[in-house]
């Protein structure tokens, strides 16, 4: 998959797709401590920031082209070594800022 997503349906697993990116880097964190927790910084808000936004979509109270995704700030300012799947989080925001 590259750009957009296409349809709500592939938006919802590009969603679900990070939350599973970010329990591992939970497990990683875990697993290697002295090297991922820089992670540790910025783990909880981001989980809880995805989360929240695939809730509104299983609830139906998503609303696309609504400004900056609430976790971008946080993917920005990551490391790219300890946020190795910064583009995901790209492509949600390309998707939540243009549409299906």
């Amino acid at each position: 998959m590259v750009g957009k997503a296409t349809s709500m349906a592939e938006f919802k697993l590009l969603v679900r797709e990070a939350m599973a990116e970010i329990d591992d880097l939970r497990a990683s964190i875990e697993y290697d401590e002295e090297y991922m927790g820089g992670a540790l910084g910025f783990i909880d808000e981001l989980e809880a920031a995805v989360k929240q936004l695939y809730e509104s979509i299983e609830n139906g109270t998503y609303q696309p082209k609504q400004g900056e995704l609430p976790f971008m700030e946080i993917v920005r300012n990551a490391d790219a070594q300890l946020l190795p799947f910064k583009h995901l989080f790209s492509r949600i925001e390309e998707t939540h800022k243009q549409g299906f």
